[in-house]
């Protein structure tokens, strides 16, 4: 599916452009060297599911697996993890706001569930 590709292609992007800001222009910026370690795994976690999409967006474009609803929903989940997840991440590792930190397990929840999807998919 396009979108899939459009998606995982636009996280991967800016997954490289906010991990480069991050060990740039943020190094001196970070409070405590913890706030610099979540900043990265807000960024590894978003490029995990960044590729993802891609091969989501790949596979559900694929003639013989055909469109697979079930791909497409684990594509859309992913990318809500990386919003929630990732993106709960990027704003506790600058601003210090600890309650932030109750926004990420739904983003792991929706990253767990999306790949749950992906597994099934491949028995239907």
């Amino acid at each position: 599916m396009q979108i899939l590709l459009a998606l995982g292609a636009m996280m991967a992007c800016l997954g490289v452009a906010l991990g480069a800001f991050g060990a740039h222009a943020l190094k001196d910026k970070f409070t405590t060297p913890r706030f610099a370690a979540i900043w990265e795994t807000a960024v590894q976690y978003q490029m995990y599911h960044a590729i993802g999409l891609l091969i989501l967006g790949i596979l559900s474009s694929d003639v013989l697996l055909g469109t697979s609803s079930m791909l497409s929903w684990a594509g859309y989940l992913m990318f809500a993890g990386i919003i929630f997840f990732s993106g709960s991440l990027y704003i506790l590792a600058v601003t210090g706001v600890k309650k932030l930190g109750a926004i990420t397990p739904i983003g792991g929840v929706l990253f767990i569930v999306a790949w749950v999807l992906v597994a099934f998919s491949a028995f239907v």
